[in-house]
């Protein structure tokens, strides 16, 4: 669809590439000529005698290249795209745009250039990508994106995980065994982006069962009744955590390790509520997991749990706190927790 709508950007930057001598014409198609940018492959250090070129079934092998590596930037609809279903008047005849420069006249319609950060899968180091950076640095001499990020794959029993194996999965395929997508969410952030991960259910159940122990923690349960909460600046104990969170993110986004400081955080003894609260919102907004947002979680309490805790509320009104905190000790005994909060005590099964 972006292909369809945005033609004349495209058709822009082709105009450019001719221009400038980067791009030549053939019978069939409009060509980039790699051997006249100089800085080809510098994203994935690989030389144009290395390259592996129309190693797939759809490239178009065209005599007129002057270099095998060379792609297209349009397509002319002659030969087998003569009754391609794409197709626009353009000054090299009737046809469309390459799948390459799409991307890079669409990112530069919206985002500029450079913008800041050009994402992807491992599989486009070798092509994709280094035709990008390519078509848009001889087109307008400067960086299309100042950092590539690239995903490795996601297996599923230890293969690729694509349409093409038949063995993926949506989030449909999720929620109908039950699963929340925040859960799968959680799953991925475990691992390093750029390391691969292979998917099983039963990773996804430890990962949900890990998201509803965040939800149902004594901060998170009391973090629902502060709506105000400031998040700057991080104020004695918690300047440590923020610290720590923030190096994990700067350091090639390492998500395993921040999700394992938004743990700390929420089991630490040495930050007060208040910046408990401060900080896992604030961790939250980079991790997308909307901790506390969803609804409060039901617990029926036994009877007997209840009229200890009431006794032991009468004793902390009249002040007599060592036999309170002897209740407390039974309570704990018997699996359960007592939050004092704001609004009262809470009680809530020990995790």
């Amino acid at each position: 669809a972006p292909a369809t709508k945005y033609v004349k950007e495209q058709k822009a930057l082709i105009k450019e590439l001719l221009k400038k001598g980067y791009a030549f014409e053939t019978d069939s198609a409009v060509y980039f000529e790699v051997a006249k940018f100089k800085d080809y492959g510098k994203l994935s250090g690989q030389s144009l005698r290395e390259k592996l070129t129309a190693a797939r079934d759809e490239v178009v092998h065209d005599p007129q290249k002057r270099h095998p590596a060379d792609f297209a930037l349009w397509f002319k609809a002659v030969g087998r795209f003569r009754n391609h279903i794409l197709r626009w008047p353009s000054p090299w005849g009737e046809g469309f745009p390459g799948w390459h420069v799409e991307c890079s006249a669409i990112s530069r319609k919206f985002l500029g250039q450079p913008f800041d950060i050009h994402t992807g899968g491992v599989d486009h180091i070798g092509t994709h990508h280094p035709n990008e950076i390519a078509q848009s640095e001889a087109a307008y001499g400067k960086p299309l994106a100042r950092y590539w990020l690239h995903g490795e794959y996601l297996l599923m029993n230890a293969a690729k995980m694509a349409k093409s194996e038949r063995n993926f999965l949506t989030l449909s395929d999720l929620t109908e065994k039950g699963f929340s997508p925040l859960a799968f969410r959680y799953l991925v952030l475990g691992t390093h982006y750029r390391s691969r991960m292979n998917f099983s259910w039963k990773s996804l159940e430890a990962a949900q069962s890990a998201l509803k122990k965040i939800n149902n923690s004594s901060v998170v349960y009391q973090m629902r009744s502060f709506h105000r909460v400031n998040t700057y600046p991080p104020s004695g104990g918690a300047k440590k955590y923020y610290g720590a969170f923030t190096l994990a993110i700067s350091s090639d986004l390492n998500t395993p390790q921040a999700l394992a400081v938004l743990h700390a955080v929420i089991d630490a003894k040495n930050i007060v509520l208040h910046d408990k609260i401060s900080l896992i919102k604030k961790f939250d907004e980079v991790l997308g997991l909307n901790i506390g947002k969803g609804k409060k979680p039901r617990e029926i309490i036994p009877m007997k749990i209840n009229d200890l805790a009431e006794k032991r509320e009468q004793f902390r009104n009249n002040k007599q706190f060592v036999q309170a905190d002897t209740l407390r000790q039974e309570i704990e005994k018997l699996g359960y927790v007592i939050d004092d909060t704001p609004k009262g005590p809470r009680i809530r099964r020990r995790n």
